[in-house]
């Protein structure tokens, strides 16, 4: 999904929402968002990122390439970028899950034009509710997208669940970076660049405070690393990207 970049909050229990004024719950009212902006999604990523998220994504791909897995699930998988790089390294079963059809449509699109990516698996979920069994998949990945979750820990649980013993799972997640002057730099960009490139660029103007506010209250570092512990993950190593904007972390069942 979108790495949105925004400055850290204390209220990490808040659940942020992208439409205040609607009843829906949130993964509804984050299905629809993302419906909405599908179609600008690839091209806005690249802007706001400054194109660093492709740079990210190779890094998470290599730490799962490297565990040699046979069936991989690519949660939050929105336009499929991710889940065609598992393909594209030979990884023969690959499953993108994503819960906007909006998303999905364009990543079937894609593989489409890929004869390698023919056999990658598109499929409408939800993340805290997967239609797969225990133990299905060698590893599992969500690229910014775990904060979109609405409950995290039973997310989390579900992910655990659907790994077999010994696979790997590996989150890419914005962060917000601690040292001097990266910190000051990284807050000027979000509160004053950031909010005008989404209402130039965006047509649902609300999606892109929503995803600036939910990267603000995200559980990130030390205290997701206690979140994966608690839910049984092991070997939970972070690796900071690009000053610390974003983390990689990488864990196993």
């Amino acid at each position: 999904m979108q790495p949105i970049l925004s400055p850290q909050s204390n209220t990490m229990s808040e659940q942020v929402k992208p439409y205040k004024d609607s009843d829906l719950q949130k993964k509804k009212q984050v299905q629809q968002m993302f419906d909405t902006i599908s179609e600008d999604y690839d091209s806005l990523n690249r802007v706001i990122s400054w194109g660093r998220d492709t740079v990210w994504r190779k890094r998470l791909v290599s730490l799962i390439v490297q565990a040699q897995p046979q069936r991989v699930l690519d949660i939050a998988t929105g336009t499929g970028d991710l889940a065609l790089s598992f393909a594209k390294k030979g990884i023969p079963h690959v499953v993108g899950l994503d819960l906007s059809e909006g998303m999905l449509r364009i990543a079937k699109k894609k593989a489409q034009q890929k004869e390698w990516a023919q056999g990658i698996q598109f499929v409408a979920g939800d993340s805290e509710n997967l239609p797969f069994e225990e133990g299905s998949f060698d590893a599992v990945s969500v690229s910014f997208g775990i904060r979109n979750f609405e409950n995290l820990e039973k997310g989390l649980a579900e992910i655990y669940r659907v790994l077999r013993p010994g696979g790997t799972f590996v989150i890419l997640e914005t962060a917000v970076p601690q040292k001097f002057p990266f910190k000051q730099g990284y807050f000027f960009y979000c509160k004053t660049l950031l909010p005008f490139i989404g209402r130039l660029f965006s047509k649902d103007k609300v999606a892109y405070k929503y995803l600036s506010e939910s990267a603000s209250v995200f559980p990130s570092g030390e205290k997701l690393n206690n979140i994966l512990k608690k839910i049984g993950f092991i070997n939970i190593k972070n690796f900071p990207q690009t000053m610390g904007v974003a983390v990689i972390y990488s864990s196993t069942k």
